[in-house]
């Protein structure tokens, strides 16, 4: 597991850019997809439902970080 994460490391960069050009296969994918029913607002702009997956998971990973830091972080002296 060490190995797998240190390869991953190694190689963050070019991931990172396989991630976005798997981003952008999603966006371009719903413009083919077939809408049948239109229940919500969002179903009738291409590309507006994974744009808000990433949207809201981006503010979550900062939301939830910024949450642990100020409930779960310690001073660097507190055990002393």
């Amino acid at each position: 597991m060490t190995k797998f994460l240190e390869y991953l490391h190694r190689h963050s960069k070019p991931l990172k850019w396989l991630f976005f050009a798997l981003l952008v296969l999603v966006v371009i994918g719903d413009f083919f997809v077939e809408r049948h029913n239109v229940h919500f607002f969002g179903d009738k702009i291409y590309g507006f439902w994974p744009l808000f997956g990433l949207t809201v998971c981006i503010v979550m990973t900062y939301l939830c970080k910024g949450l642990s830091h100020t409930w779960l972080g310690k001073d660097e002296d507190y055990y002393d």
